[in-house]
């Protein structure tokens, strides 16, 4: 599975944990959180306090918001704020 490489990216994705940007990057690949668990080797209320996290540090509120975030860093800092 190609798995969305987030270490190279804009300064504020490399705020996150490397098991964050894991979690992160199956989320953007389409991944349930029961899927990444089994993916990663983790429980399932690991894999959601690491969304939490990275929630958390890129300001955004929700699986959609994060995936906005990760693919298109433009839109969600002019949306910042406006709920994504």
């Amino acid at each position: 599975m190609a798995v969305l490489d987030l270490a190279s990216g804009p300064l504020r994705f490399r705020t996150l944990t490397e098991r964050e940007q894991q979690v992160a990057a199956l989320v953007c690949s389409g991944l349930a959180n029961k899927e990444i668990a089994w993916e990663l080797g983790l429980c399932e209320g690991t894999v959601k306090q690491h969304l939490h996290n990275a929630y958390c540090k890129l300001r955004v509120q929700n699986r959609s918001g994060l995936i906005i975030a990760l693919l298109d860093p433009k839109k969600a800092e002019s949306s910042n704020g406006r709920g994504i």
